[in-house]
């Protein structure tokens, strides 16, 4: 399905609506239906159990939104949190100048993948990507076009180098998408972080701001949390939260929003074992992924060539959105930056004192950071595909279906009396149905004709459906569908509850 089908299903489904819609909406700022709502709760569910519940030496905080301004000050986001902005003077539109020249290199890969698409129809089966790729001159020559143009935009950034950025945009003739022009501003900085006032305190003085990210409220609260649950290093702090960025150009959906929520965990380790660490938490989250039954052809490694001022190793974990390859989760080695910082700014010692070593030391970090918004469109973009229905008609043959892993998928079961207008059938749906949501989130439906309640169940993703027919009153047995394979068996009303459990449990994703 391709993007713009997956939005508009978002919608028609009740997983995703524009904010404030009747006011023709809030730009890049969204609010989860009563599907949505559930399938995110459910990827934060699993998130938690697999960091806290799975392991001893990792616990929980809820920090507030609001921090002390200072905070901001020592992990940098005052002066450092920025981003590159260029108007163009004829559509009066806004870009941030390092994602204009991410793009064109992304016309320049579009033109190596059409060279390969060719080629494979042309050799087909024993068609060999890499080695067109390493001999073919033309992609040769593209690919060294684009390797130079992001090793140039990476300098750029790293230096904070804004005239370079526009002299790259002049260079390659990069237009506005909107207008077409070449008519750019200079390119300049902005912070991204959103601010108000304390209470009834003008000035510098009264300043707040939104949180950016929710790791700061982690490493304030270090010392709190290490003493109270006496945790010994290495250990961890997790943590789901909203944070805020006044994005310039919010785009691609869910994918980059000016409200947001994290789930980051910061792990507490010696100096000196940050590799050992990095490098386990890299395969453990991939692993975590990986569970959920997404394509492995999907998910990728992506080191940081141009690193955070407050890192020595970063890697992302990038999912092929319907868009390409982007960042989903990023794993980082911080050092011992945030505690000094916070340590320094504030006068009060955040250190460890080690019994093994018999010393005190400021711990170094090794964070994990998801956006849970973006993991929701990562599982929506893998599990929604249209499919043909075996010996079905007309507009029967046709299903669109969400194969959501069943632990995440929003409603487990639905329950379906053959008819509705015969109450010896609705009643005893009706039985079973309060029954079964004493375990699960179900779902009860008697409207239109079966097959079309059977679309609606497939195009939410629910895992079972359950029809309650005239044989049903003949012998307490029930028809069970699964939504994956389509397979339809009678089982007991007893059974159902055992039947759903073991397709639906967390369980079998906490235990792989």
């Amino acid at each position: 399905m391709d993007f713009k089908n997956l939005i508009s299903h978002c919608k028609e489904y009740g997983f995703i609506f524009p904010s404030s819609e009747i006011y023709d909406g809030l730009s890049a700022v969204y609010d989860y239906g009563p599907y949505g709502v559930e399938l995110k709760n459910n990827i934060k569910n699993y998130w938690w159990k697999s960091m806290v519940q799975m392991h001893e030496n990792i616990v929980g905080i809820d920090a507030a939104i609001f921090m002390h301004p200072k905070t901001w000050k020592a992990s940098g986001h005052v002066d450092a949190f920025n981003d590159p902005l260029v108007d163009n003077k004829d559509s009066k539109k806004r870009y941030r100048a390092d994602q204009l020249i991410e793009g064109y290199a992304e016309k320049i890969e579009a033109k190596i993948i059409k060279d390969i698409e060719k080629a494979k129809a042309r050799f087909g089966d024993s068609f060999d990507e890499k080695q067109f790729r390493e001999t073919n001159d033309r992609v040769i020559e593209r690919q060294k076009e684009i390797d130079a143009v992001l090793a140039r935009l990476a300098a750029a950034m790293k230096d904070g180098n804004m005239e370079e950025l526009g002299a790259m945009i002049q260079e390659y003739e990069i237009v506005c998408p909107e207008s077409g022009s070449r008519n750019w501003t200079e390119v300049r900085q902005f912070n991204l972080m959103f601010n108000t006032q304390l209470g009834n305190i003008a000035g510098e003085e009264g300043k707040l701001y939104l949180r950016p990210e929710t790791a700061q409220g982690i490493f304030v609260n270090f010392l709190n949390v290490q003493k109270s649950t006496r945790q010994k290093i290495p250990f961890g702090i997790a943590q789901i939260g909203k944070a805020f960025r006044n994005e310039i150009v919010a785009r691609q959906f869910i994918f980059r929003m000016r409200e947001f929520e994290q789930m980051e965990m910061q792990f507490f380790i010696r100096p000196g074992s940050e590799m050992e660490w990095y490098d386990y938490w890299k395969q453990t989250r991939l692993r975590w992924h990986s569970a959920l039954g997404t394509d492995p052809a999907k998910l990728r490694f992506h080191d940081h060539v141009n690193l955070a001022h407050y890192a020595n190793a970063a890697v992302d974990i990038e999912f092929e959105f319907p868009f390409g390859f982007r960042e989903l989760e990023g794993i980082h080695s911080r050092t011992d930056f945030d505690l000094g910082q916070h340590q320094m700014l504030s006068g009060k010692k955040l250190q460890y004192f080690d019994p093994e070593l018999n010393e005190s030391y400021v711990p170094y970090v090794v964070e994990t950071s998801i956006g849970c918004d973006r993991m929701f469109l990562a599982m929506i973009s893998d599990s929604i595909r249209e499919e043909n229905v075996p010996d079905a008609e007309g507009q029967d043959s046709v299903r669109t279906v969400m194969k959501l892993h069943p632990a995440l998928a929003p409603v487990k079961v639905a329950v379906l009396p053959l008819l509705k207008n015969k109450e010896e059938l609705t009643k005893v749906a009706t039985d079973v149905y309060d029954k079964l949501k004493v375990s699960f989130n179900c779902q009860y439906d008697e409207k239109d004709a079966i097959g079309r309640r059977y679309r609606r169940q497939d195009a939410i993703g629910t895992p079972y459906c359950v029809t309650v027919d005239f044989e049903t009153l003949e012998n307490d047995t029930v028809t069970i569908r699964d939504r994956d394979t389509l397979v339809q068996q009678r089982i007991k009303i007893s059974e159902i509850s055992d039947v759903v459990s073991k397709s639906v449990a967390m369980d079998n994703l906490l235990s792989r």
